[in-house]
């Protein structure tokens, strides 16, 4: 099936290695057609540097969403360079690791503040930056990413679930107030994945096993399979889709026990 994405512009915010679900949507969004924009923290610019050597003239800038001149600076950049944008992909998330360590009860007021800032918060700012070049383009999409530790309370999650309900809130009223304008705002929650921020989580292979053995299909994700929804989600094909949660997470949330 033709998506219909070849030539259009896509910015993703998130890529830190190769096993990163930004990169496999960034894979899925380049063989589609679609220019590629990324964006990096400075400790991590070499390995996506790295990455994007696999890419068809990609653009690279420095971002950190805790930086509002950054933020401002690489939408400005985008428009300089193409005059517009068609999806962006907030892949971005982090808590301190102490709070994802013990009991909830006991999680900081800087440790909340934190993860609600770069894990929620930054969808808000992105989109704000964003709503004027997907304006240009007649509208566009907008994707995030979430988990299932947003409705259920998960071993070692803690904070991060808060975060990601905050998110998830913030999918929905962004969808009502960008919907005018022609911009879809949806997230994806996959199940457990191996990725360097799931190695944050205590207890996380447990809970990949777990997923592995009892969700519905008996697996796990595949990464080019999130990467797939993600294409088909900023696609035309999509275009009657926005505000949602679309679990890919291989029918673990249906579950009862």
């Amino acid at each position: 099936m033709d998506l219909g994405l070849a030539g259009k512009r896509a910015i993703v915010l998130g890529v830190a290695n190769r096993r990163s679900i930004a990169w496999a949507i960034t894979q899925a969004l380049g063989a589609e057609g679609m220019r590629i924009a990324l964006t990096y923290q400075e400790r991590m610019e070499d390995g996506v540097r790295q990455l994007a050597e696999m890419l068809d003239d990609p653009i690279l800038l420095p971002c950190d969403v805790q930086r509002d001149e950054e933020v401002a600076a690489v939408f400005r950049a985008i428009d300089e360079r193409w005059g517009g944008l068609d999806t962006v992909v907030h892949s971005l998330a982090f808590a301190p690791r102490e709070a994802l360590e013990g009991d909830f009860v006991n999680t900081s007021r800087e440790a909340w503040a934190t993860a609600l800032d770069i894990s929620a918060y930054s969808l808000v700012h992105v989109a704000r930056e964003a709503e004027p070049l997907l304006t240009k383009a007649g509208g566009g999409s907008i994707i995030t990413m979430t988990y299932l530790g947003s409705e259920r309370a998960m071993p070692g999650y803690n904070v991060m679930g808060v975060a990601k309900a905050a998110l998830e809130a913030s999918v929905r009223y962004l969808a009502a107030n960008l919907g005018p304008k022609g911009i879809r705002v949806n997230a994806i929650s996959p199940g457990p994945m191996q990725t360097l921020a799931a190695r944050g989580i205590s207890g996380f292979t447990d809970m990949y096993k777990h997923a592995r053995e009892v969700s519905s299909l008996r697996r796990t994700n595949d990464p080019d399979e999130i990467g797939a929804l993600a294409a088909f989600l900023a696609s035309h094909h999509a275009r009657g889709t926005t505000g949602e949660v679309h679990y890919m997470d291989c029918g673990y949330r249906i579950l009862g026990i």
